[in-house]
Parts: C-alpha cells; structure tokens; sequence
C-alpha cells in the first residue's frame, strides 16, 4: 500500500520549501511546526545528511472533525510534509490521507481523508504547474 503523496521538483532546495509553505498555505494548512532534520541530525550525531525539512502542517478544520470522530486519530493525522534533496531535485511528500480510512477502518473519517486529499492534491499540483502560483 502506498502511503505517500509525492512530487519532484526541479528546483533548488530552499526555493521549494518557501513554495510549499505558500502552497500549503493556500489551501489552508498552517504550519506550526519545522524539523530541520539535517541540522539535527548533524548537531546530535555529527551526521551529514542531504536537505530534509519536515513541516509540521495543520488544517484545524478538517482535524476537528477527524478528532471528532476518533480521538485517537491524531497519531494518523496528515500533517507532515517533507520537503528534501532527491539528488539533483527536490522531492515533497506527503502522507496520503486516506491512509486514516485504511488503517481504522472507520468509515465516518472517509470524507475528511477525501477533503484532505483535495487539498493536499492541489497544494501538490500548484508546485508542478507552470506560472501557477502557490
């Protein structure tokens, strides 16, 4: 099963990270949170590793209604989105929502999974058109 939402851009690292936080942002998700992986990583383990963000984004809406429904779901919840160095592109990911239906199997969160995923989706999208803007 995939579990993943994910595009590749041609675009430098720092470039598509400011792109997907507009994007996310235009489709409602705020974020409150970022991991900047790499530093981590090098501060506490002396680790180098390629650009990796992880971005901490929430649509309080459509989690309400998740939460609602299991309070539970949080752990499911799709909220991170990286954003990282994939040799020469830069790839974004998301888990895709519908993976909170899947592994549940509680048909009351189908239509926030597929609201989610229509966002998530056109967030995406926005990054891989040309002239769009996020």
């Amino acid at each position: 099963m995939r579990y993943d939402r994910t595009v590749h851009l041609d675009t430098d690292f720092a470039t598509a990270a400011e792109r997907v936080r507009d994007a996310l942002a235009t489709q409602g998700f705020g974020i409150l949170t970022e991991i900047d992986v790499t530093a981590t990583l090098k501060a506490k383990l002396d680790h180098d590793m390629e650009d990796y963000l992880i971005l901490g984004a929430c649509n309080p809406p459509l989690a309400h209604r998740a939460l609602e429904t299991d309070r539970s779901i949080g752990l499911l919840l799709p909220c991170n989105v990286v954003v990282r160095r994939d040799g020469d592109r830069t790839a974004v990911q998301a888990l895709d929502p519908n993976t909170m239906v899947a592994l549940t199997e509680i048909d009351a969160l189908r239509p926030v999974a597929e609201e989610a995923t229509r966002r998530l989706d056109a967030a995406l999208a926005s990054l891989t058109t040309p002239g769009a803007k996020s």
